[in-house]
């Protein structure tokens, strides 16, 4: 008996070496199945970036000298970035966060910086922002930031991030709409299409998609959302077969009622070879002789600012959700985590795709039980998968992925329990960082709103001494950095 009872116990601890202990699937109360499940949802929420990122720096942002970057090759260096950092995440960092191109800065890219300077310049300030990121995480800066942030903020960062997802997946949706300039209205977004809220297609495929998954998650379904995804998929596939929608945007002109990014279908092809030309591409110091060394160092700050915060409460939200955050808000291999992070965007500035970061959609496959670096090495692999499989990308429309985000937002409202709404000079300024967030469709402008109400409340409610010193520094440089437009444009007037 006692024999049986040790061989027993011999095989449970088998159960839990190698590659279970190495990623701590056990400890963390998942399964490998879990994992395997939530990276491919993640992959599926993420895969977008695939195609919007060259639609955003490829599909017509000319830099100052006339110059644009090509579709394809931004297609196939955005995937093989987003692979290769997804997977030294999920193996150095073991948490389930993927990473990618992040909207905020490749948009501020296309938009404001190549206005100035070349596309291989912008791209060297990105990787100067990197290896600042990186030196601040390796130095511990970066960890002293974040661990003298208030567990209150910490929570009302991921509340706020909760509501910006569920925001952004309105908004892909298509079921939330900008008015457009003249509308001469107070209400800057409206409902649908207008007054007489007219529901596309693609839209109600996003409808369905949430009620589908709402349904999935109340009957207790642990892969609900993976099933939501590929259900609605299939769908949107069958409605597009029968119904012709096309896209929104094509050479016959705007088409209101049209898919966004993605017509859903089969593809005429499975295999494309990857083209990497935009790989290396890359004016380290142009960007100062062209613009001078002040507006330089002005973009510089803009970036390394909007990529610090960014990723900070991203991940404070995203570990919470995962159940991996403690009561101050520290998670697991936190330096280590925000080390790969900023190597993210080293990575994006060498392969012309960007600055790559955590990806707040992580959320997607958290949500369906992922609480390890498993998921996001599957995430990375798939990735690096889809560089050769890119005519496969365009099955998943963005209307799909999107009901996934209101649903996770959802789920990431349970935070905002944790705050204690009694007390002012914590209560206004975590509902600023929270309403902030979804508003101004910045992560960072949310946490920089924040930290500055705390300080100056908290001062005020005789509460100094509890700020740290370096919540004082943060909160100046926030003022800084809500001012550099305006100094960026006194230079260039």
């Amino acid at each position: 008996m006692a024999t049986a009872t040790k061989t027993t116990s011999k095989k449970k601890n088998e159960s839990v070496n190698g590659f279970d202990r190495f990623f701590e699937i056990t400890k963390r109360g998942s399964t490998w199945l879990t994992e395997v499940r939530g990276g491919v949802v993640i992959f599926m929420t993420m895969v977008y970036i695939v195609i919007l990122n060259p639609i955003i720096l490829a599909g017509g942002a000319t830099d100052v000298d006339g110059n644009t970057l090509s579709f394809l090759a931004v297609g196939s260096a955005t995937a093989l970035t987003a692979g290769i950092m997804s997977l030294l995440f999920g193996l150095i960092a073991r948490l389930p966060f993927a990473l990618a191109a992040g909207l905020g800065i490749n948009n501020f890219l296309a938009v404001t910086v190549v206005g100035q300077v070349s596309w291989p310049e912008a791209m060297g300030l990105i990787v100067i922002d990197g290896v600042i990121i990186v030196i601040l995480a390796v130095t511990g800066l970066r960890t002293m930031i974040f661990n003298a942030v208030p567990a209150a903020l910490k929570t009302a960062i991921t509340v706020g991030i909760g509501l910006f997802i569920a925001f952004i997946g309105l908004v892909d949706g298509g079921l939330i709409r900008r008015n457009p300039d003249d509308a001469n209205t107070p209400v800057p977004v409206n409902w649908g299409f207008g007054s007489d809220h007219i529901i596309s297609i693609p839209t109600l495929t996003f409808i369905i998609g949430i009620v589908l998954i709402a349904i999935l998650m109340a009957l207790r379904i642990r892969a609900a959302i993976l099933i939501g995804l590929v259900v609605t998929t299939i769908i949107a596939i069958i409605l597009e077969a029968t119904m012709k929608i096309g896209p929104k945007f094509s050479d016959a002109g705007f088409n209101p009622l049209g898919w966004d990014t993605t017509v859903p279908g089969l593809p005429s092809a499975i295999v494309a070879t990857p083209d990497f030309s935009s790989i290396g591409q890359v004016d380290l110091f142009g960007a100062f002789e062209r613009i001078g060394a002040l507006a330089g160092i002005m973009l510089v700050f803009t970036l390394v600012f909007a990529n610090f915060f960014d990723a900070m409460g991203t991940m404070t939200g995203l570990s919470k959700q995962a159940g991996l955050a403690d009561k101050k808000g520290q998670f697991p291999r936190l330096r280590s985590a925000l080390i790969v992070e900023g190597a993210g965007a080293v990575a994006g500035g060498l392969t012309s795709t960007s600055s790559n970061t955590v990806f707040i959609e992580s959320a997607s496959g958290i949500a369906g039980g992922a609480k390890t670096g498993l998921a996001s090495a599957v995430t990375g692999v798939l990735f690096l998968i889809a560089m050769f499989f890119t005519p496969l990308t365009s099955i998943v429309p963005i209307e799909v992925g999107a009901s996934a985000l209101v649903i996770v937002g959802g789920l990431m409202m349970a935070q905002v329990m944790d705050i204690d709404w009694k007390d002012w000079t914590i209560a206004f300024p975590a509902f600023a960082a929270i309403i902030v967030m979804p508003f101004s469709y910045s992560i960072a402008n949310g946490i920089g709103v924040g930290f500055i109400l705390w300080v100056i409340l908290r001062s005020v409610g005789g509460k100094a001494k509890e700020i740290s010193w370096l919540l004082w520094v943060v909160a100046a440089g926030f003022l800084l950095y809500f001012i550099v437009p305006f100094i960026l444009q006194t230079i260039s007037g």
